[in-house]
């Protein structure tokens, strides 16, 4: 059963009163449990598609449905439920509060919820990337790949049904980036989350189940990954 699907769906924005075709008559279907690739050079539209898969954006033309709803036909309280309880975000800057606590800014999403164990579910997951043991330090003392293990902890602490991440790696040496990348790998195969990442790097690609390659806001071409570890 597909936990997102996108039906025919293009987004436009206007600059300089010009329109831009970002995404053009994009059709896709997200399994439970898969790891999705998306692969193409930066501008061809990976980042805008997990926007919308995320509801974070919302399509000017078709329909992005997220656990059978259809985005766009949600108000702002709706969306901030469906994003709470259904999606997690990994960006390539962190995105850390430099402020709190590695175990505070894992913590947060719940604190945010209102959920009750906030800080021994924080834990539970900060052992899972393995980095329970720097609970109490500050994101400045933390290497930049800790720091992604401690974003995506905080992405994964409300148990999302979809991890999406974007570019994951991109500020990273390699050896640490295939740490991060093993790390999502992992995440899927225990059928914690749907993951869904964006990459421009077709070595990382080959982690994932299925590989959409993608080009000038349209995709070229869907495949299964046969060779993924």
């Amino acid at each position: 059963m597909s936990i997102l699907r996108l039906e025919q769906v293009s987004k436009d924005y206007q600059t300089n009163g010009a329109k831009v075709s970002a995404l053009r008559d994009i059709t896709l279907a997200v399994k439970r449990g898969e790891f999705v690739a998306l692969l193409g050079p930066s501008g061809c539209g990976k980042s805008t598609l997990l926007n919308l898969a995320g509801a974070m954006d919302f399509p000017t033309s078709g329909q992005v449905i997220l656990r059978g709803v259809a985005t766009s036909a949600l108000d702002d309280p709706a969306l901030t439920r469906l994003r709470r309880g259904t999606i997690g975000f990994v960006f390539q800057s962190f995105q850390l509060l430099p402020t709190l606590t590695v175990a505070e800014n894992v913590e947060l999403p719940l604190l945010l919820a209102g959920a009750k164990g906030s800080r021994a579910a924080a834990l539970r997951v900060l052992e899972q990337v393995e980095m329970d043991q720097f609970a109490s330090r500050m994101p400045y003392q933390l290497s930049g790949g800790q720091m992604q293990r401690v974003a995506i902890a905080r992405a994964l602490v409300h148990a999302p049904a979809i991890l999406l991440a974007d570019e994951p790696t991109g500020n990273l040496d390699s050896a640490t980036g295939d740490l991060i990348l093993a790390l999502l790998r992992r995440i899927a195969n225990s059928g914690q989350s749907t993951v869904m990442l964006a990459t421009h790097s077709a070595e990382a690609a080959t982690l994932a189940d299925i590989v959409v390659r993608m080009r000038d806001g349209r995709i070229q071409e869907i495949r299964e990954n046969p060779g993924k570890p």
